[in-house]
């Protein structure tokens, strides 16, 4: 596995469509483990094979998050940090998916309008209007078609990966987007 450069805002490999992945190969499996690799070392909660200039059908969601965090605040991390005198926190729900060719089937009418930040629009925010819960078909990393249903962290995520699969950024579809506080 190695790390992969993240692309910014401004590199027009972010506007394109990506190709359906056709065959599960070698070169797909050592991007898929490239891409978890670079999302984690950027602290992120999803990455399409887009932002690391593959223009393929791919995604990585981990939406795992520790007991006790709010909805909104994504953190990525796999484990919980420990509790205050030791005591480990209890295990959080894992939610960690790798999607080929991922399609949204279903989505509901109710939206959500939330925070959004993407590891391809570095120190910047928005607030995107999004379906609360969505229904998404893909293929797993054997080449099985399965399927998902997220609402929350999860369905922001789906959503906003399989839009970059399609050539398009949160900043493109945000209600606002501002400069994230530094303090």
């Amino acid at each position: 596995m190695a790390l992969r450069k993240v692309l910014i805002e401004g590199d027009p490999l972010l506007h394109k469509a990506s190709r359906e992945v056709l065959e599960i190969t070698d070169r797909i499996r050592a991007l898929v483990g490239d891409m978890w690799e670079t999302m984690y070392a950027a602290n992120g909660v999803g990455l399409a094979a887009p932002q690391v200039g593959v223009l393929r059908r791919v995604v990585v969601i981990d939406a795992t998050k520790p007991e006790g965090d709010p909805e909104d605040e994504p953190t990525g991390l796999a484990d919980p940090p420990p509790r205050a005198g030791g005591d480990a926190a209890p295990a959080p729900e894992i939610i960690k998916y790798v999607l080929i060719n991922p399609e949204i089937i279903e989505v509901s009418e109710e939206t959500v309008s939330a925070k959004e930040g993407c590891l391809s629009v570095p120190g910047m925010v928005g607030i995107v209007e999004r379906p609360a819960r969505v229904k998404v078909r893909a293929l797993d990393m054997s080449g099985e078609p399965f399927e998902i249903e997220g609402e929350g962290l999860l369905a922001k995520a789906l959503s906003h990966e399989i839009d970059h699969l399609d050539g398009i950024l949160y900043t493109d579809i945000a209600e606002s987007v501002e400069e994230v506080n530094a303090e």
